[in-house]
């Protein structure tokens, strides 16, 4: 018998709305660390191995959706081409939020612990592990994606408005005065 999970993938992405050191709640919802992984729609392997994984989530959660896969069931992998045109580091990607109660651990290419927490931001390029599981809550059916680990691979263009303090301040001769004094 294989120990293998089959609704496990490891996805190479960029990561975006990262909250991976604290956890975050989204309109009053329950904490939990979260992440959106952006994958390359030329990245054929890593999609298809995504929607592998999600059509065994949905075989495996029959039994909490009454024997049968529901027709209009909510699974986590979208388009950011249709799903957030207006978000340029979306398009040509497609995307999905996985998230966690339980905090991930965060390594770096030499699988070594991570621990300046700037180091791992929105914008960044990594590797996260998620596991698709089937739910059936308050009336929503669906397969959502539990995030795992995350191991960061390399630096990327930090996404959102947070400016550069190179690019807004000059540097300061030592012999100006102090206005403060």
């Amino acid at each position: 018998m294989s120990t293998e999970n089959r609704t496990k993938v490891i996805v190479p992405c960029r990561l975006s709305y990262a909250h991976l050191w604290e956890p975050d709640s989204v309109n009053g919802s329950e904490l939990k660390y979260s992440v959106s992984c952006i994958i390359d729609k030329k990245d054929k392997d890593t999609v298809a191995k995504i929607k592998k994984a999600i059509e065994t989530a949905k075989e495996e959660g029959k039994g909490k959706w009454g024997g049968k896969i529901p027709a209009n069931l909510k699974t986590p992998l979208r388009d950011g081409d249709t799903d957030r045109p207006e978000d340029e580091a979306y398009v040509g990607s497609m995307f999905l939020n996985a998230n966690s109660k339980q905090a991930p651990q965060i390594v770096d290419r030499q699988v070594q612990p991570i621990l300046d927490q700037s180091e791992v931001y929105s914008g960044c390029y990594g590797r996260v592990s998620i596991t698709f599981y089937a739910y059936n809550s308050n009336g929503n059916k669906g397969v959502a994606a539990g995030l795992g680990n995350v191991q960061k691979l390399r630096d990327g263009e930090p996404l959102g408005s947070r400016a550069n303090a190179k690019d807004e301040f000059e540097a300061v001769d030592d012999g100006e005065d102090d206005f403060l004094s």
